[in-house]
């Protein structure tokens, strides 16, 4: 390869166009033509002397060597991210930014540490990207974010998940509901009730339909929706049960039943997730130590796992430019 041949724009340019799975949508991110970005991916394939983009199911995908130049590219626009907070700190600017994935549910309880983080670190752009978790999975295999927060996290060698808090999943009804006021009723006496579902991909119809299988059941009438407040107002208008987050519940005010059932609440966490392969910028290295050293105040200490205070160890290495591997 020869190095002289690469500028940073090329690396953009490649970047997008992998993350974006277009090369029309990666000209319209950059304000490009078409013709152009694909003149410069010729350029930077001329220069590594490898294919770096191949078409599959209608989508421009990296090769194997193109993954590899993927992952270096993001390691080093990353770190000159970080050098230009540190020249925009010098002249009393911004510090960098930061771009966090989460779960739907999470959305509920994460505003209440950036609220604060935020007043304490004006100078931070926070970037809040929200979806199901196969939506934020695919943001961590294309390394869109810099952090993630996961109630059921990948797995693999590149994974670094610590679980930071609690997130039970309640089985709720109606309000009028027959089985309102029941102890420890058996799961089995509600076989033939309707049960509302998140969409495919959403963690918590992941855990629920695991939990089931591990009892031997299965739910015969089920309605999908895929909106956490649309299905707790199904619920309170008695089309049905459903499993969700305590959190999710938290912020409603629809009239709705906690039922007793024998083996629930379901036993869920949030873990915050981060890649090893990947430098965490000096903003996400700020955010984890804000959490891991504030987050009792403004979140109920039942809530909270002790693993949370060592957040800063586990992913901030006392080195300013790498992050822990532990």
């Amino acid at each position: 390869m020869n190095i002289r041949h690469l500028s940073f724009r090329l690396l953009q340019v490649y970047v997008q166009v992998i993350r974006l799975g277009t090369i029309s949508a990666a000209a319209r991110a950059l304000h490009l033509t078409q013709p152009t970005v694909s003149l410069q991916l010729k350029r930077l394939t001329e220069a590594v002397g490898e294919p770096l983009v191949e078409s599959r199911d209608g989508k421009t995908v990296a090769t194997h060597v193109g993954e590899q130049l993927y992952g270096a590219a993001c390691d080093v626009l990353g770190r000159f991210d970080d050098f230009n907070g540190v020249l925009e700190q010098a002249r009393g600017g911004n510090l960098g930014h930061v771009r966090i994935g989460v779960v739907t549910t999470a959305k509920y309880v994460l505003p209440r540490l950036l609220g604060p983080f935020c007043e304490q670190f004006p100078q931070v752009g926070v970037t809040l990207n929200v979806g199901n978790r196969a939506n934020v999975l695919e943001r961590f295999e294309r390394q869109e974010d810099d952090i993630y927060l996961f109630s059921h996290p990948p797995s693999g060698p590149t994974v670094h998940a610590t679980r930071i808090l609690k997130n039970p999943l309640q089985l709720i009804a109606p309000a009028g509901h027959w089985a309102v006021g029941r102890k420890k009723l058996p799961f089995f006496e509600l076989r033939q009730e309707r049960f509302l579902v998140r969409e495919p991909g959403s963690a918590t119809r992941m855990m629920f339909e695991s939990w089931l299988s591990g009892h031997g059941m299965e739910l015969g009438n089920t309605m999908q929706i895929a909106s956490n407040e649309a299905i707790r107002l199904s619920v309170a208008s008695g089309l049905g049960l459903s499993v969700i987050s305590a959190h999710t519940l938290q912020e409603g005010r629809e009239r709705l039943a906690l039922l007793d059932v024998h083996g629930f609440p379901l036993e869920s966490n949030w873990y915050l997730v981060a890649r090893k392969d990947r430098r965490l910028p000096y903003a996400a290295r700020e955010l984890i130590r804000f959490i891991g050293a504030h987050a009792d105040e403004f979140i109920e200490s039942d809530w909270i796992y002790p693993d949370i205070r060592e957040l800063t160890e586990q992913f901030v290495s006392t080195k300013p430019d790498s992050w822990s591997d532990r």
